[in-house]
């Protein structure tokens, strides 16, 4: 059976994105892997051993163009309301409180929250699917 590793996103700022992914999701620097065209930063949390891998490639100023099909990661959080209030207070850029339901059935309650690059993260309360 695969296990799923890590997944991988390009930023322009190393410095401000591993401050983001700290900021919000308390994600540090499990390695960093300097190449001389390119940089490899991995992030990880405490309780879980998936990464996000964060490629930074020398010498780019342009910020990545994240094209238009629709797609984001994901974070469990136990308190989806307070997590959107504190990235308020840190200045994050958050959408709304989304009740996310199936007729009358509650799915999930989530907001999205934006990175520095414009990644969309998703940000879910634990339960129902999402433990």
């Amino acid at each position: 059976m695969a296990k799923l590793v890590h997944t991988m996103i390009r930023v322009l700022d190393e410095e401000r994105s591993v401050e983001f992914y700290r900021r919000a999701f308390g994600l540090e620097i499990a390695e960093r892997i300097d190449f001389p065209d390119f940089t490899l930063v991995y992030l990880r949390g405490d309780d879980v051993a998936f990464e996000l891998e964060l490629t930074i490639n020398k010498g780019r100023t342009e910020p990545y163009q994240l094209g238009d099909g629709y797609g984001h990661l994901a974070v469990v959080v136990d308190d989806v309301d307070a997590e959107h209030r504190r990235f308020q207070a840190e200045g994050i850029t958050v959408g709304k409180l989304v009740d996310f339901k199936n007729g009358d059935t509650l799915v999930a309650r989530f907001f999205f929250a934006t990175d520095p690059d414009g990644y969309k993260i998703e940000v879910i309360e634990r339960g129902r699917r999402f433990g």
